[in-house]
């Protein structure tokens, strides 16, 4: 397997793309684990087929469904687009899964060994264009006092090392719970679904990058999202799980400022502390 320093050749994927630039909506999508594409100078780190199609690889379904919110919404979405075997873009650089010799049983030979020189490359070609793109967009909206709210969308396997997860959607956070907290009670309102409280996963400084340093250290309303892979795998299950979000996250909104006049000073101010 061959290792260049560039990383990405001209014939390779982007490691970003963004949906819907121009979208009015406040909120602003994310997905950290859309794709699953592998530099080619990479290989396919020694992969298997059967594993690259895995949640392993990315986060089964999550694309179709964040396209199909964008569009319910006008919202914009940024995607990443490379396997998060490459690196994972929701990891602290130093965390251990960062770049995973293994994940869930499964062995990823080409990540055995790196140095720190093969890592860095990885960093600058992959995760840093993709949070660039996400910076560079809160900033150009925080620059005209632009309503946002920070979505970042997962999904989740619906058993894990043996262990069915009951939950349909789980609602994650860490120091900042406002919106997560209203998200959780619209969706509760469903008595049919199982609502996971930073279940399966909970936000963390040592586990995560993409909500602590967009979201918290902006002060901007946010929340992580996260969808049982089985109920979106296919483009049905997608439409139908975009749908209700499209209906529960304005709803959630609404009710974030329920008794607050819309236009009082500061309400949407970027870095007003929002979010506590």
């Amino acid at each position: 397997m061959t290792r260049t320093s560039s990383l990405l050749a001209a014939d390779d994927r982007p490691p970003v793309s963004v949906f819907n630039s121009e979208g009015s909506s406040a909120f602003l999508i994310v997905a950290d684990h859309a794709g699953n594409a592998f530099p080619r100078a990479l290989g396919e780190l020694g992969v298997a087929a059967r594993d690259r199609d895995r949640h392993i690889a990315w986060d089964i379904g999550i694309a179709g469904l964040c396209h199909m919110l964008a569009d319910l919404l006008d919202a914009t979405f940024i995607r990443q687009n490379y396997s998060r075997l490459v690196i994972d873009c929701n990891r602290p650089h130093n965390a251990p899964d960062s770049i995973p010799s293994v994940s869930d049983g499964s062995h990823v030979p080409g990540n055995v060994g790196l140095s720190p020189v093969e890592r860095a490359a990885r960093k600058a070609a992959i995760f840093d264009p993709y949070h660039a793109h996400i910076a560079a967009e809160l900033d150009r909206r925080q620059a005209v006092s632009r309503p946002t709210v920070l979505i970042a969308m997962h999904s989740f396997t619906p058993v894990f090392q043996g262990v069915e997860r009951p939950w349909h959607v789980g609602v994650l956070y860490h120091h900042a719970p406002r919106f997560a907290q209203a998200l959780l009670a619209t969706l509760r309102l469903d008595r049919g679904l199982t609502v996971g409280n930073n279940e399966p996963y909970a936000v963390g400084d040592t586990t995560d990058w993409t909500i602590p340093h967009h979201g918290e250290r902006r002060g901007i309303l946010h929340v992580g999202i996260e969808i049982r892979q089985d109920l979106i795998a296919q483009p049905r299950g997608q439409q139908e799980w975009a749908e209700r979000m499209a209906m529960v996250l304005p709803l959630s909104l609404a009710e974030c400022f329920a008794g607050q006049e819309a236009d009082e000073p500061g309400a949407w101010q970027a870095g007003g502390r929002l979010d506590r």
